[in-house]
């Protein structure tokens, strides 16, 4: 799928949004209006870069603002940024989320006995491209994390860029642990750890802080498209979440 972006309002500010089009130049929610799949037969997924590589911005698709622009996350009033906690430098993957799903808050996991987040699903792209703001990349699963975030289900998926030079060495979990040894490590301290400078306790995690398999993560990630389907045709309640596009 071809999207481009149009960015407004000048960076680390309030005001500063990044819209989506089409190829026919026309506006479009990355939440909404991307499909969820890239390949469904190969269970290849879009997914819709927040926060490249390296970078401190906290930036997010916004689910209650008309077209869900990315906009930057304010607490207090202040523009939200990530510490860089020792030996960390900002986010340690390409960070986003798979369009078309949704964590629901009004469902219990079964796995975690906590509600969703209320948000698309998360990725955490482990791929060697830094990719920019606003990109929308192909992804292929390899396993999943289950945070949980202020008592909240907020599932980190593990994925490669399937155009990864290395994309084929990548088909699950244990293949992150043995060709690059630690990243997985780091992933449950980043998590762990990136909210202790603000004054918060250390995240919580499910299964003991281990990763899930590709299948585990797969059928979370089609569960998840699965509440987004409800909550479209308002089969369950949307709260201020904005619908509009499809």
């Amino acid at each position: 799928m071809s999207v481009t972006v149009e960015e407004r309002g000048k960076p680390n500010t309030q005001d500063y949004r990044v819209f989506f089009k089409n190829s026919e130049g026309k506006y479009i929610s990355p939440f909404h209006d991307i499909p969820i799949y890239a390949n469904e037969a190969q269970n290849i997924f879009h997914a819709v870069v927040e926060v490249p590589r390296w970078t401190n911005a906290k930036m997010e698709i916004a689910t209650k603002d008309a077209l869900n622009p990315l906009k930057q996350d304010v607490k207090k009033g202040n523009l939200r940024y990530v510490a860089n906690v020792f030996p960390h430098r900002g986010y340690i993957w390409n960070y986003g989320a798979i369009p078309q799903t949704w964590e629901d808050p009004n469902h219990k996991d079964s796995d975690t006995g906590c509600c969703g987040d209320n948000d698309p699903i998360d990725i955490c792209d482990i791929g060697n491209k830094v990719c920019s703001r606003g990109e929308v990349i192909k992804v292929k699963v390899l396993g999943t994390l289950a945070l949980i975030d202020e008592g909240e289900t907020d599932w980190k998926v593990i994925v490669i860029n399937a155009e990864d030079p290395e994309a084929g060495d990548f088909n699950d979990i244990d293949d992150v642990r043995r060709i690059k040894p630690g990243y997985l490590e780091a992933t449950v301290d980043w998590f762990k750890t990136y909210k202790v400078p603000d004054g918060k306790p250390e995240n919580q995690f499910g299964f003991n802080g281990e990763f899930k398999d590709r299948d585990f993560a797969i059928k979370t990630v089609k569960s998840t498209h699965e509440f987004w389907k409800a909550l479209v045709s308002k089969a369950t309640s949307t709260g201020e979440l904005n619908c509009e596009g499809l």
